[in-house]
């Protein structure tokens, strides 16, 4: 009797830590989806935009603000390019760059809210000595070709802080390249991750 209480015991603790685990898991994932459902861009908010007004009735088309397994993952890498390289309007813009992408406007404009205050100055550090790097590699192989480039256009260059400007320039790009594929495939996986969880949910009878 005293074991068969033990295994009793030892069974509802493990599922008690289970469950646990199961609400925190689902406490982090509603606030998630809770703070995308109060930034992710509306409709009117694009309707209302008097950038967007000469193109607004090919931008508010029902086929871009669907939530798919294409077109999320490209919105997310156009948000990404046009939240680097675009210093104003980016929203405006990820919507217009939407259209010939077939990309998922309110992904695209969501994701441009990686670069803020916060992440600005560290992302335009890294930009520049990225770009640094590249630059320093370029000139170190015979007749490189970015490097002969920005010795033709010191002149114009040079009020651009000798060879900041073009270093952060290339590492802007560069960023943003790489930045949009790593955000294309995560957004992929997670997709798929979330189909899977939502499935799960509903096999399990969690609503």
């Amino acid at each position: 009797m005293t074991s068969a209480r033990r295994s009793r015991s030892g069974t509802g603790s493990v599922t008690s830590k289970g469950s646990s685990a199961i609400e925190a898991e689902h406490t982090v994932f509603s606030r998630a989806v809770g703070w995308i459902r109060r930034n992710l861009p509306r409709r009117e908010h694009f309707e209302r935009n008097r950038w967007l007004r000469p193109v607004a009735h090919r931008v508010l088309a029902p086929a871009l603000w669907r939530f798919t397994r294409r077109s999320v993952p490209r919105g997310v890498a156009l948000g990404v390019v046009t939240g680097i390289l675009a210093p104003v309007a980016q929203i405006p813009l990820s919507a217009v760059l939407a259209l010939p992408f077939r990309a998922n406007i309110p992904a695209a404009a969501l994701t441009t809210f990686i670069t803020n205050p916060f992440t600005t100055p560290a992302i335009w550090v890294g930009a520049y000595w990225t770009g640094k790097w590249m630059l320093d590699f370029d000139r170190a192989v015979p007749a490189g070709r970015i490097a002969s480039k920005v010795a033709e256009n010191t002149g114009w260059l040079h009020w651009l802080i000798a060879d900041a400007g073009p270093a952060t320039a290339i590492g802007l790009i560069t960023l943003s390249i790489g930045g949009a594929i790593l955000g294309y495939a995560a957004s992929s996986v997670g997709w798929r991750l979330w189909i899977a969880r939502k499935w799960k949910r509903r096999s399990v009878g969690v609503h």
